[in-house]
């Protein structure tokens, strides 16, 4: 099994992408850096040239300001098209990019193409809660959604949850504004009854923005503007709550002896809100393997990124998938 990872992606990129890529070659898992030659063979050098991590040349590079559909078709030399390409000629079976989302998504779409049946691949993001971790999705890959979307994105997570998270029986919610079946927008009316209509998830209905982080459902459906904000809001929370709590303790002695006090465990929910600690978001539905990093992804990220990858491709969860959607939607596998 090959990995083939983006080196060029990232605010990092290439130093800490390829310090996580030799991490994950020194583990076991073949690892392909693609990208500008000249910059990575002195770091691959400095790194011991491990006997698992090769390099594929990629002179070119994807931006953060570039756009991405067009930054596809002018850049096929990029190291993004070029990761992509290897997933589809076979030469590895999994990407990992934390470079541009939206071009990432598009090289997937193009490149891969959609399984058959799905209708709009969705980004899974890790959400850490109160009882360990959820998935969310669509975490931004599709703003605008219908009901049907929603009711893929239930069993796409769900299988996800279980295969690749180990989670058995996994619990899966619609996010909406009450608990009640009659609240929400039309958008979750409609997806509600779909959900519950093709009974092939463990669904326990609506759940609020509350529950997200009470843990009470595994996997967490809405659609891509909804997620994404609720992403973002989560993290930012997270990093205002530790810098508040930091400047607090440094107050006066009290605070620091305190601090002192607490500081194992305060080490250990730092792990928990730790957005290295999930390595990246699949983006299920596409015809391959392609798991999106974080953009400010260090080396521990980037290795928990291709540990994800390798998961996904050991379980088979694109085939999982494709044959699920296939008997939702009534087709022969």
């Amino acid at each position: 099994m090959r990995i083939a990872v983006d080196a060029m992606g990232g605010d990092y990129a290439p130093d800490e992408v390829v310090k996580g890529s030799v991490q994950a070659a020194r583990e076991g898992i073949e690892v392909v850096l693609v990208g500008d030659r000249g910059r990575l063979e002195p770091l691959w050098e400095e790194a011991g040239r491990p006997p698992k991590l090769t390099i594929h040349h990629a002179p070119e590079a994807i931006t953060m300001d570039d756009h991405p559909v067009e930054a596809i078709r002018k850049k096929r030399q990029s190291s993004l098209v070029q990761t992509i390409e290897l997933v589809k000629k076979g030469e590895a079976q999994g990407a990992v990019s934390a470079g541009n989302t939206g071009a990432t998504m598009a090289a997937a779409l193009l490149l891969l193409g959609r399984l058959p049946g799905v209708s709009r691949p969705a980004i899974t993001s890790p959400m850490p809660t109160r009882k360990g971790t959820s998935i969310i999705l669509d975490a931004g890959a599709n703003v605008d959604c219908r009901p049907q979307h929603l009711a893929q994105f239930a069993i796409m997570g769900s299988l996800y949850a279980s295969t690749v998270l180990g989670i058995t029986n996994p619990k899966v919610a619609l996010l909406s504004i009450g608990e009640e079946e009659s609240k929400g927008c039309e958008l979750t009316l409609a997806a509600n009854a779909l959900i519950k209509e093709a009974g092939a998830v463990n669904y326990i209905g609506n759940i609020e923005g509350r529950d997200v982080s009470a843990g009470r459902a595994d996997v967490i459906i809405c659609d891509g503007f909804v997620g994404n904000i609720i992403l973002k809001f989560t993290e930012g929370i997270a990093e205002a709550l530790f810098a508040q709590l930091k400047e607090e303790m440094g107050r006066n002695l009290r605070g620091l002896l305190g601090g002192w006090l607490i500081k194992p465990h305060l080490r250990s929910l730092v792990k928990r809100l730790d957005y290295t600690e999930y390595g990246g978001a699949p983006l299920l539905g596409v015809n391959g393997t392609c798991i999106i990093a974080h953009g400010r992804s260090n080396a521990k990220a980037i290795l928990n990124a291709i540990r994800v990858c390798a998961q996904a491709v050991e379980t088979s969860l694109t085939e999982k998938i494709r044959l699920q959607v296939q008997e939702m939607d009534g087709e022969a596998p």
